[in-house]
């Protein structure tokens, strides 16, 4: 499947218009998810001197930067959602950048972790290895990505006013490796449950050197 331009300024648009509009519900609804394995995923992998440079990349309204903040690290948020952006500034008093996910613009080598929770599965298939790049090159060298998204087999497309792409574990792979990542570790949430109850696929890289 290609996308031309006006079809991926349609995806950005609408998905983010869903985020607009329902953003005070989504505070509401995701405030107290526990996803304590995921930032620990994240942290355990660091092998810089703390306190860590982290992006949180779709930081929605705040919460994980909150945590990040409060274990002394210094967290910089990203968000395509400008009510997101304005929830996450005063929520936690960190830097948050407005970007669409699509049109990024960031900083080269500057973060010694991305911390991209239920975020990623929202670019298509098609902008993956660009995007993905784009993150490679704002980690450090030996820099951790940490992803999180719903698992799927490999489609895509419209769910409800969302845009999303819903990739099994060796598809993720291929696109992880490909774009210059090394596998660290891999996950399905939640804990505990059988594999059809887990939805979410959660996976763990270093940025690879030459």
């Amino acid at each position: 499947m290609s996308l031309d331009d006006q079809t991926l300024r349609d995806i950005s648009r609408l998905t983010l218009q869903h985020y607009q509009d329902s953003a005070e519900a989504f505070r509401e609804g995701t405030r107290n998810h526990d996803v304590s394995q995921n930032i620990a995923a994240l942290l355990r992998h660091i092998h810089s001197e703390p306190p860590f440079a982290l992006l949180d990349f779709g930081c929605g309204p705040g919460r994980d930067l909150n945590t990040f903040k409060a274990l002394g690290h210094a967290p910089v948020g990203l968000d395509g959602c400008p009510n997101f952006v304005e929830m996450a500034r005063q929520a936690s008093g960190c830097e948050v950048w407005l970007q669409d996910f699509l049109a990024l613009d960031l900083p080269a080598a500057r973060f010694d972790g991305i911390y991209a929770n239920a975020s990623l599965f929202h670019v298509p298939r098609q902008e993956l290895p660009r995007v993905l790049g784009e993150l490679r090159a704002a980690l450090k060298p030996g820099g951790v990505l940490f992803a999180s998204n719903p698992r799927g087999d490999n489609a895509e497309g419209w769910n409800g006013p969302r845009y999303g792409a819903y990739h099994d574990w060796e598809h993720w792979k291929q696109l992880l490796e490909a774009a210059g990542f090394e596998q660290l570790e891999h996950y399905y949430r939640p804990a505990g449950l059988p594999r059809e109850q887990q939805p979410w696929l959660a996976s763990v890289w270093r940025r690879a050197e030459p």
